[in-house]
């Protein structure tokens, strides 16, 4: 199913004439002596910049619980234009259903250090990328909007902005959905796990490098009012950040609409720090 959405994908490209270029890569992770697929989108410059005197910011976007590396180009194939559009990489890797944290109770899941940490790494390594805090940006959606967060949040000396689309930012009011219990333990005898493990909790410790963030939720979504005490939250510890709300639920018709959004926000900071 996967490989046939990939091929309607590469169909949708040559009908529509875009330019833009598409990489499916495998990048390891030495954390978890594993190997993962992940795609590239690069704006159609890229490939005519042929001595790579040109560097590039990159964005990182995190799927949802249940999806995949190549979610968005096959949900939504018109991502493609904004790399051209503003000019920047972007990257899709594989999460699992890894909430993008290096789960305290399964050791073989380590998808902080994996996606906060070695794929920016090889991403710098084999890619012509400004390679610095102010070239790069992580958000997400769903269980990626919780990561787009906590991986910015918690890593700050690498990524310059963050976001997050319908994010799944405290985890204690569901405790029996999406495998959460595999990634935290049960509520009981782990519960601290799910205070430290969460957006809400983990913002309480500012990271020395300032953030420009971004939070985007639909007021039908059942993540709503988590997201509505995230932003109480961050007001009352005076943590900038744009708090974007509209009618709309959970799924890929609001997802569509607020990744406009969010790719302006950062086209913006990386405009902004260019050059500082």
């Amino acid at each position: 199913m996967r490989i046939l959405s990939l091929l309607l994908f590469a169909l949708f490209l040559q009908l529509s004439g875009q330019a833009a270029i598409v990489d499916t890569v495998s990048i390891p992770s030495k954390a978890m002596s594993k190997t993962f697929k992940c795609v590239v989108i690069m704006p159609d410059n890229y490939a005519k910049d042929t001595d790579k005197s040109k560097h590039y910011p990159v964005v990182y976007l995190l799927h949802g619980y249940g999806g995949w590396y190549s979610n968005y180009v096959t949900r939504l194939p018109e991502i493609v234009k904004y790399a051209d559009q503003f000019q920047f990489i972007i990257v899709t890797p594989e999460g699992k259903d890894s909430w993008y944290i290096n789960s305290p109770v399964d050791d073989s899941m380590k998808f902080e250090t994996y996606v906060g940490t070695e794929i920016p790494a090889w991403i710098d390594t084999h890619y012509t990328t400004i390679s610095d805090r102010k070239g790069r940006a992580i958000t997400g959606l769903s269980m990626g909007g919780h990561g787009g967060l906590y991986l910015g949040w918690r890593h700050a000396d690498l990524f310059g902005a963050c976001g997050s689309m319908s994010g799944g930012v405290y985890l204690r009011p569901f405790p029996k959905n999406w495998q959460l219990m595999k990634r935290l333990g049960d509520t009981l005898s782990k519960a601290e796990n799910w205070e430290k493990y969460s957006v809400l909790n983990v913002i309480e410790e500012k990271p020395k490098d300032s953030l420009a963030i971004i939070i985007d939720c639909g007021t039908e979504d059942f993540f709503y009012d988590v997201n509505n005490r995230l932003h109480a939250k961050m007001e009352k510890l005076k943590i900038p950040h744009d708090y974007i709300t509209r009618p709309g639920a959970h799924n890929w018709d609001y997802w569509r609409n607020a990744l406009q959004y969010q790719f302006l926000f950062f086209s913006n900071y990386f405009n902004r720090v260019k050059g500082k």
